[in-house]
């Protein structure tokens, strides 16, 4: 006789009833500090529906020895799914951060019409988790709505969930993306064709220390999509990056330090390891840089990306200091093991932040394209965190978790490195901070969509706001991280919060508003020559 599994028949859906669960962080601590402000919001939003006559059930329980009510992994998610009414209409509830694949695996199979919700709010990044779970579900091929507000009281956000409880589904405006379309010859459109083709022949490399970070699902792109742009990974263990930090001398980690205080850094230092940064803690962070460029150089990478969570926040200080260093084109000399050779010499080493491989896309051709026109090759990601109205504009807040090159911040003197938060960073480390110049950008963020490559590019303009109002920004968010002030053109809001498919947004300056005319239909003609559909934001 076999032994056949019993089968269990999931609930049925019950009229009227909305369910709603939490992704959360596997960051315990994370999970702990952020749940009162995550009741906060699911208090609001039962409020509004039922004042729109609807019952909200929750679909798992707060767990009294955790303190805080997060699904807080996969098992966990996959187990609560299990009980939920698969036809039910789903609500995912996001005041913070979370990983999108405690709830992916639920969500691939619920039949129900989902929403994700997110609260307006720059000092809890549930926007910054509702844009990356979007993503996800936008690669999975997943449809879904969104919906944001400070607290669900207003009529917009009221409407939205009117309208999703009625129909089972919410659209946007995003009669700002347009499809991309050459219009002219030109030498910008001949540059990117140039720079794709010479990509596509002779390929590139990018290194992958640990794929995967935080949940982000959508930032892995498989080797079937990036092979046929030529773009190939390297797959790396972040193991190997301690044990090569092991082989660097303290010797060589002061040099870097050396060289930093020379350009200007300013280091923010205490003597308490747990709260405040110290000496040690920066030694290894310039031991960091130095290996990964020794480890970049052994395999021929063209572009890096170092995971760091989880498990090597719980080894060594933060990577930030040394991913910063590596965007640079001005950076620390490294040499080769045997002292011949100057690693990289005058010339950035692209980091793809959290190993965001969108971002490794759109920084090799940024790097390559931004050289050739001779602008500054510097480029970072940075997450759309929150933004206000100030002065009849609204002003975006993009914030990274603690590096960007220093030339966005107009060089190392006008720039800073300060501990990074015990929650997230347990073991410390500095960042490489600043506020980001005035100036003319290019954004864009590669992504997956129905199976292939999109890319969407938009412009905007880094504007400088009083004192007093970036520091208000800081407080709001994250003090100790870069910000960057940004007003994009042509696209507002919400008809970005709709259309984003990520987390993550990709930055990169021209000289003037010409020049980033000029880079971005280069940069589109690049990413059209190499097949991935190109959209632009904003741009008539």
């Amino acid at each position: 006789m076999y032994q056949f599994p019993q089968l269990v028949e999931p609930p049925a859906a019950e009229p009227g009833v909305v369910y709603t669960v939490a992704s959360g962080d596997l960051r315990q601590s994370a999970n702990q500090t952020c749940w009162p402000v995550q009741e906060r919001l699911e208090a609001d939003l039962t409020r509004a529906l039922e004042d729109l006559g609807w019952s909200v059930r929750r679909g798992h329980e707060v767990d009294p020895v955790k303190g805080h009510g997060f699904i807080d992994s996969q098992r966990a998610g996959i187990e609560i799914f299990k009980t939920l009414p698969p036809d039910a209409p789903l609500i995912v509830v996001e005041a913070v951060w979370q990983y999108s694949h405690h709830v992916l695996a639920g969500l691939r199979g619920h039949r129900g019409p989902i929403l994700i919700v997110a609260n307006w709010s720059g000092q809890w990044p549930g926007l910054v988790g509702l844009l990356n779970l979007a993503g996800s579900l936008t690669k999975a091929g997943r449809p879904y709505s969104v919906l944001w507000s400070e607290t669900f009281t207003d009529e917009w956000s009221r409407h939205g969930l009117k309208t999703w409880l009625e129909s089972g589904e919410l659209t946007h405006d995003t009669s700002h993306v347009t499809k991309y379309r050459q219009k002219e010859d030109s030498q910008e459109v001949a540059l990117g064709k140039a720079v794709a083709r010479q990509l596509a022949t002779e390929k590139a490399i990018i290194g992958v220390f640990d794929e995967g970070c935080m949940g982000m699902y959508n930032a892995i792109i498989d080797d079937e999509l990036l092979n046929p742009l030529g773009i190939y990974k390297e797959r790396l263990s972040q193991s190997a990056l301690v044990a090569e930090m092991g082989k660097v001398s303290d010797d060589e980690a002061r040099e870097v330090r050396a060289w930093l205080d020379r350009e200007g850094l300013t280091f923010h230092l205490g003597d308490d390891e747990a709260t405040e940064l110290t000496e040690a803690q920066l030694i290894s962070q310039f031991k960091m840089y130095i290996a990964a460029l020794r480890i970049s150089d052994d395999f021929g990478l063209d572009a890096v990306g170092i995971q760091y969570q989880q498990g090597l926040k719980d080894v060594v200080p933060a990577s930030d200091l040394a991913e910063g260093l590596l965007n640079n084109v001005s950076r620390p000399p490294v040499r080769s093991r045997d002292g011949s050779r100057e690693l990289y010499a005058g010339r950035p080493l692209p980091h793809f932040n959290e190993v965001d491989e969108g971002v490794a896309v759109d920084s090799l051709i940024t790097n390559r394209i931004w050289t050739a026109m001779g602008l500054d090759p510097a480029t970072t990601l940075h997450d759309v965190r929150w933004g206000e109205e100030y002065d009849g504009r609204f002003v975006w807040v993009f914030e990274i978790s603690g590096s960007v090159p220093a030339s966005h911040h107009g060089g190392y003197d006008q720039s800073w490195s300060m501990r990074q938060p015990p929650m997230y960073f347990p073991l410390g480390g500095g960042t490489l901070s600043g506020v980001s110049k005035p100036g003319e950008i290019v954004w864009s963020r590669v992504f997956i969509m129905d199976g292939e490559l999109h890319a969407d590019l938009g412009r905007a303009t880094v504007v400088e706001l009083p004192e007093e109002e970036t520091r208000r920004r800081l407080d709001a968010t994250t003090p100790q991280w870069p910000i960057m002030h940004a007003v994009l053109h042509g696209v507002s809001r919400n008809q970005f919060m709709a259309r984003h498919r990520a987390n993550h947004l990709n930055v990169a300056y021209a000289d003037d508003a010409d020049g980033a005319d000029r880079a971005l239909a280069a940069k589109a003609a690049a990413f059209a020559e190499l097949g991935v559909h190109v959209h632009l934001c904003g741009i008539s």
